[in-house]
């Protein structure tokens, strides 16, 4: 019998629990609890692969095993009864795991990308700076989406993930129960900033998991408003926002090649564990 989407979000869930980072990134999830339809998934209670559909040829694939149930080769079985997996199929290894990237060499998939977790507490943060002459910055409000995207697509043209999101994408997120208009943080031109519909130059969108852990999750700047110190602005404004939410750590994901973002957040405090490292792998 097949796997419903429940049993795999329950194994999904319990490996979490004994791993202590998830298995399952977030567009996976919410593509599972959203669009089921979009995910092919075979498996048993033992552990499952998942095959999202991302719109093109490829898709990326997800194989979870139970704690109790590895060290037998079951991972390597779920590759092998994987549904075709044509050139260019990613897969995330949630965390630089050995076995894993074994797996990967063993069946042609060469690890592509390095996704790093920084984190720092909140305990000696730099305060909130001024703004700059012209820029007037407050919370999400609805009719700010088109811009938002606009912005997200021109900050994140050349991003795999991030720069592809569509208003159904948003709309999934700001659904989710972490969802805080307040803590969207947006940077808008003076002479527009009381209505909808003007020029946003830049957003730090903060994500609060639990009291104590925040996220910076995605921060983006307008190309053509770069050079004003907009992105450590609101990078700073963000993290001021989650410290006045409570908590006392707060991380974020960059890629491992972004020498300029890491430069950004290494000079803000932030620091990173070689343990927090995610690989995506592609098939050739």
């Amino acid at each position: 019998m097949a796997l419903t989407v429940e049993q795999v979000l329950a194994i999904a869930k319990a490996t979490e629990a004994y791993d202590g980072v998830a298995p399952l990134d977030e567009a996976t999830l919410l593509t599972l609890r959203n669009r089921p339809e979009d995910v092919t998934i075979w498996g048993d209670v033992r552990g499952f692969g998942a095959l999202v559909s991302t719109g093109s040829t490829a898709g990326e694939l997800s194989l979870v095993v139970l704690t109790q149930h590895r060290g037998v080769g079951l991972g390597r079985q779920l590759l092998l009864r994987a549904p075709s997996l044509p050139t260019g199929t990613t897969a995330w290894s949630h965390g630089d795991n050995p076995a894993a990237a074994a797996l990967a060499a063993k069946q042609g998939w060469e690890r592509t990308r390095e996704l790093w977790v920084m984190r720092r507490p909140v305990a000696g943060l730099p305060p909130a700076p001024s703004l700059p002459e012209g820029v007037v910055v407050r919370g999400f409000e609805q009719g700010d989406e088109a811009e938002l995207l606009r912005v997200n697509a021109a900050a994140f043209a050349h991003h795999p993930e991030q720069g592809g999101m569509t208003a159904t994408d948003l709309a999934e997120r700001m659904a989710e129960s972490w969802f805080d208009p307040s803590g969207l943080i947006m940077a808008w031109e003076v002479s527009t900033s009381s209505t909808t519909g003007g020029r946003l130059l830049a957003f730090h969108w903060t994500k609060r998991h639990s009291e104590t852990d925040g996220e910076v999750y995605v921060v983006g700047v307008d190309p053509a408003a770069q050079g004003r110190g907009l992105g450590k602005l609101v990078t700073l404004l963000g993290l001021n926002h989650l410290a006045s939410a409570g908590v006392s750590e707060i991380h974020l994901y960059v890629e491992g090649d972004n020498t300029p973002a890491v430069r950004l957040y290494e000079g803000l405090g932030f620091t990173r564990a070689a343990a927090d490292t995610h690989v995506q792998y592609t098939r050739r």
